[in-house]
């Protein structure tokens, strides 16, 4: 348990979800090496993402397959992001913290443990962003007797999820050169 300053269980900072994101372009054979290789890094069925909109400049049209995605939430998804953070040597540069969220991206799927070269997939990276919340976020999002949340408790501050991160993943932050 990561308390933000004082002993108030609502500012507790906690892990909602982790989004895995593969971008594969105006290549539409490549999706299903994305698909494989999230599916093989997660244990979940990976979704298509298609483009909203048109841009000629690098051969995408509107609808088209651009590439494979993932959200975990629980504990699936406090595991990935161990796994991710492992794969970065634990270091992730500071400026990957904004909004409420941590983004990074790991170059290279071999470097994550247990996992070996397959020939089929090729050579793939992949993204991580992280969302953070705190106890009582339902209050705003639910149907019924929806009310406002303050940004104070809302808003949490970058100095909040690197404490977490720290403390809970053993991770370290770097300036970036």
């Amino acid at each position: 348990m990561i308390m933000a300053g004082n002993d108030n269980p609502m500012r507790e900072v906690r892990l909602e979800k982790v989004v895995i994101n593969m971008g594969i372009g105006d290549k539409e054979d490549t999706y299903t090496n994305a698909k494989a290789l999230i599916e093989k890094l997660t244990g979940k069925s990976a979704i298509q993402t298609r483009s909203k909109k048109r841009a000629p400049e690098f051969k995408i049209r509107k609808g088209q397959v651009i590439g494979a995605m993932v959200t975990l939430r629980g504990q699936s998804a406090s595991d990935m992001l161990k796994r991710a953070l492992d794969a970065n040597n634990n270091a992730v540069y500071e400026s990957a913290v904004a909004n409420n969220s941590l983004n990074f991206g790991v170059s290279e799927y071999i470097y994550f443990s247990g996992v070996k070269y397959d020939p089929k997939i090729g050579m793939m990276g992949l993204n991580l962003n992280a969302t953070f919340s705190r106890r009582g976020k339902r209050v705003e999002i639910r149907k019924r007797k929806a009310a406002r949340v303050a940004p104070e408790h809302r808003n949490i501050a970058p100095e909040d999820i690197k404490k977490y991160i720290e403390t809970k993943f053993g991770a370290h932050f770097v300036a970036r050169e």
